[in-house]
């Protein structure tokens, strides 16, 4: 008589919970040096390029090509993930760790299938991996975007997880605070010899930082510092305003303060409009406060600190108001009025003689557009012609973050729309270009769907419950969300803003599980 023998594994649940615990803790410890370490970054590296084209146009030719910005930060980015990637396997394949049902789930899957099949077919394959040499924003980035965030999704967090983030990401302010003053003043920190020793720590042997180089802050350039300090701006005031502890939210308003001095300095209109749009959110959350007159005098205070600030650097820097106040308020108080020198007559006099030449037969010049500037400096005219392009790969699109090359540069009309047909276009000039662009409309649907669900389901919740910590770091995200109308994306702007938005949707579906415990 054979016996059968079935063997059985008792799991100590305890011990699980335990394990998930502290796998979950070095998790965060991942994602916080994310969120405050990785922006951070700015250390000079030689790439190897390879270049699709063959020409002599310098920006398009391939070979050894310097970036100081995005290359560490890109690769750092991976490396934590793969980290935090083998740490969140490891929860769920050994101790019973469960990935939280969403619908977001779908949409991550959908977009990154849309990612690598846009890759595969993309005429530019090896580009549209790693992206441009000086931007490290293809699809391994942006593939470890969507892990990030699924990660941060699917851990728990202490209970002064908020605390945390906003504590880390202030030496993020300051640093760039200081950094972008010297430049503003006249006083760039990358001519300093000491400076210049550190971010050349990797280079190597004969390779220099190319004379004229200016450091503006650890992002790339203004364009990008003006739309992550109107992120900082607005996400350290929604702290202040509701902080209940007095002391952490006088803190944060001074952190908001600096913020947006670095917005302000940083030039660029896309800022202003984030913080404009923004602050609508931020006097609603304040106005569901539960210390509403607290609330509403840490945005009254803030208000009034700014203009002082605001005069002095426009002072400095007429620019300041135009590039912020400018957008509405066309006249400029700032500007010195000169005196127009007296015209003589044959300044005045015009000369019609080279409207029409002729040689055997009547042969009319053509007309050449006026020089000129589409709407937003530009975009305009660059987002239309990316939708051109699209229309071409409409299904997967080009790959991400090969713009460069396949736009079509040396166009007549660019005249009209960026002042000088030989201007050289590397980039979409938005996010949302850049998505539709890079994965065509596959991609850029199943990336609208996920956005669309990462800010209503939040928003449902916390009209709802009133939560602090969505409201905080829902409006940075929605705050990166609106700047990237205008903005590119970098890792040192969307790995720490997707990670944010996993912690959003982390305390999202957590307290919508409660929520629905106590319905049942």
């Amino acid at each position: 008589m054979s016996k059968f023998y079935e063997k059985v594994t008792y799991r100590d649940v305890e011990e699980d919970l335990q394990s998930q615990k502290s796998v979950d803790k070095w998790i965060f410890g991942l994602l916080l040096i994310v969120i405050g370490f990785v922006p951070l970054i700015v250390m000079a590296s030689v790439v190897e390029v390879q270049s699709p084209l063959v020409t002599n146009v310098s920006a398009l030719t391939g070979g050894a090509k310097g970036d100081m910005f995005t290359h560490y930060k890109a690769l750092v980015v991976v490396v934590i993930t793969v980290l935090a990637g083998l740490l969140c396997m490891a929860k769920i394949l050994f101790m019973d760790g469960k990935i939280r049902k969403t619908k977001l789930n779908y949409a991550i899957g959908a977009f990154a299938v849309a990612i690598v099949l846009s890759t595969i077919f993309s005429p530019n394959i090896s580009i549209a991996l790693h992206g441009q040499y000086n931007r490290s924003d293809g699809a391994i980035s942006w593939l470890c975007y969507l892990a990030l965030f699924f990660i941060a999704m699917n851990i728990d967090y202490p209970k002064k997880v908020l605390n945390y983030v906003l504590y880390t990401l202030y030496p993020f302010v300051i640093i760039n605070l200081y950094i972008i003053t010297m430049n503003f003043y006249g006083h760039d920190l990358l001519q300093k010899t000491a400076i210049q020793k550190l971010v050349q720590t990797f280079l190597p042997a004969g390779a220099n930082i190319s004379e004229g180089s200016i450091l503006v802050g650890t992002l790339n350039q203004w364009n990008y510092m003006s739309g992550m300090f109107a992120i900082m701006t607005v996400m350290f005031l929604a702290a202040a305003v509701l902080e209940k502890h007095i002391g952490r939210a006088i803190g944060h308003l001074i952190i908001a303060v600096m913020s947006i001095a670095v917005m302000l300095m940083s030039v660029s209109t896309s800022g202003f409009l984030t913080v404009c749009a923004m602050m609508l959110v931020v006097l609603f959350a304040a106005f569901r406060s539960e210390k509403k007159v607290q609330s509403f005098v840490m945005i009254a205070v803030f208000l009034v600190v700014i203009a002082p600030v605001f005069h002095v650097l426009a002072s400095k820097d007429a620019r300041v108001w135009t590039e912020s106040i400018g957008f509405v308020v066309k006249s400029n108080p700032y500007v010195k009025e000169e005196s127009v020198p007296a015209t003589s007559l044959k300044d005045t006099v015009e000369f019609n003689w080279m409207e029409k030449a002729y040689a055997a037969e009547q042969f009319e010049l053509p007309v050449l557009p006026d020089r000129g500037y589409g709407a937003g400096s530009g975009r305009a005219y660059i987002w239309d012609k990316g939708v051109d392009l699209v229309k071409e790969h409409p299904l997967f699109g080009y790959g991400l973050d090969t713009f460069m090359y396949n736009f079509p540069h040396y166009s007549i009309d660019a005249r009209a729309g960026l002042w000088d047909e030989n201007t050289i276009t590397d980039k979409p000039h938005s996010m949302y270009i850049g998505w539709l662009y890079g994965t065509g409309i596959v991609g850029f649907l199943s990336v609208i769907i996920l956005v669309a669900i990462s800010i209503f389901n939040p928003l449902k919740i916390v009209i709802k419950e009133n939560q602090s910590i969505i409201w905080i770091l829902g409006i940075a995200w929605g705050a990166y969300l609106i700047q990237a109308f205008f903005n590119d994306s970098l890792p040192g702007i969307s790995a720490v803003m997707w990670v944010i938005a996993g912690i959003v949707l982390a305390m999202t579906i957590k307290n919508k599980e409660q929520i629905d415990g106590r319905d049942n």
